[in-house]
């Protein structure tokens, strides 16, 4: 899909005035170290693509692309980068959002937002923001139930709906911590895995090789089955374990990881997007969830009761929004999926129970799977009368369907997404 982006023109003349602002004089104080600069002393700094020379994908061609444009764009970040005081850690190319994005360092002592205002209003910027922090929205699960008793497998009647589809090929994007790909459930389910977190640890991680368990475990290899056993996944390491002794599969993540993942998965054919996380209203990522949309990706996100307006991104428009179905009063628009004790996927093959609102999210990622499997359509999803809580078998089968005859077909429609 064609996107439209400043003409060549207006960006080589942005380029031409941000190169004048190196003037050394500038400078007020020396750079901050990059080992200094965590992401709370970080900024973005987005300066704006020339049109019609890059492809939407992972693979970028033309000489704005891989040559003198872009290396102009880079000698132009570096010379805010030195008249600011501040140091260039990175950059990445966002052809999907049409920005070339560099990372910056802060000095302590200075806001990373009043920095990054500063930035937006100099000639050529499209907009610089902080890099902002999120955190996944797990909570330590109670126990006392049988590790095979799945709340979605009893109340979302998966064996009936498993008869008549399995979400078989559709792509769910796991924007999350490193999945463990070896587990038994997990094994064979995984199409694509990328890290877009700069560390170097490889050992696989709790959240994300849970929320992947719920979604898509194949329950021939093991001893629990996903929502979706027949989905194939994309796994997208942008958060790293941070562990606490109350919540053992703690996440954390910031913008740029998470931009860098959502825009795999746009780039390859994500048909649902999970982000079980939440965090302060972003820029950057708003517009790539603005493309999600519009190229028909269902994103799902786990609404987090601490924050306003339950966090970002639930709380951004045309992602739908999801809370723990033990959560009898949720606001308008927020919807209920079970989430509390379900037993799932753990690292080095084995199985563990969690609670939360990033689990009821990952249960809802796999029943859209299942409708994608059936049709493109737009999803739409029913819920019984009051609270939000979806009514699973009338999502996938239709609303004048049930999948028992102690459950009353229901045809109120909770939400309509895109395709």
């Amino acid at each position: 899909m064609h996107r439209v982006r400043p003409g060549w023109l207006s960006a080589a003349l942005a380029v031409g005035a941000l190169l004048c602002l190196a003037h050394p004089g500038w400078a007020a104080a020396p750079p901050p170290s990059a080992a200094d600069a965590g992401p709370g002393r970080q900024v973005l700094l987005m300066l704006p693509l020339p049109p019609n020379h890059l492809r939407p994908g992972a693979d970028y061609v033309g000489a704005w692309g891989d040559g003198m444009g872009r290396s102009a764009r880079h000698r132009a970040a570096s010379a805010i980068a030195r008249a600011n005081g501040l140091a260039l850690l990175d950059d990445w190319l966002m052809p999907e959002v049409g920005v070339d994005c560099f990372v910056l360092a802060v000095p302590e002592g200075q806001s990373a937002a009043d920095v990054a205002a500063r930035l937006s209003r100099a000639p050529g910027v499209a907009w610089s923001q902080p890099v902002n922090t999120f955190r996944t929205r797990s909570e330590p699960a109670h126990g006392g139930r049988y590790l095979l008793a799945e709340p979605a497998a009893r109340e979302w009647r998966l064996a009936k709906l498993h008869e008549v589809t399995t979400g078989k090929n559709v792509r769910v994007a796991v924007i999350d911590s490193r999945i463990d790909q070896a587990h038994p459930n997990l094994a064979g389910q995984i199409d694509l895995s990328e890290n877009f977190v700069a560390d170097s640890a490889l050992a696989p991680e709790l959240h994300g090789t849970a929320v992947a368990g719920i979604i898509a475990a194949n329950p021939v290899r093991g001893a629990v089955t996903g929502v979706a056993p027949g989905a194939r996944l994309l796994a997208l390491r942008a958060c790293r374990q941070t562990p606490s002794p109350a919540n053992p599969s703690s996440a954390t993540c910031d913008s740029l990881s998470l931009a860098r993942a959502l825009e795999f998965a746009i780039a390859h054919h994500a048909q649902v997007i999970n982000m079980s996380l939440g965090g302060p209203p972003d820029p950057l990522l708003a517009k790539l969830l603005d493309i999600a949309a519009s190229d028909g990706i269902a994103v799902v996100a786990a609404f987090d009761r601490e924050l306003p307006k339950g966090g970002f991104p639930a709380s951004h428009p045309g992602v739908l929004a999801v809370a723990d179905e033990a959560w009898a009063s949720p606001p308008s628009g927020v919807y209920r999926a079970p989430g509390d004790d379900v037993p799932t996927t753990s690292p080095g093959g084995r199985y563990s129970l969690v609670s939360g609102s990033s689990f009821s999210a990952a249960q809802v990622s796999g029943l859209i799977a299942l409708v994608r499997e059936r049709a493109a359509r737009p999803v739409r999803l029913a819920v019984y009368p009051g609270g939000g809580l979806i009514d699973a078998c009338a999502t996938v089968l239709g609303f004048a369907h049930s999948c028992g005859a102690d459950q009353a077909p229901r045809r109120d429609v909770a939400a309509s997404l895109r395709r």
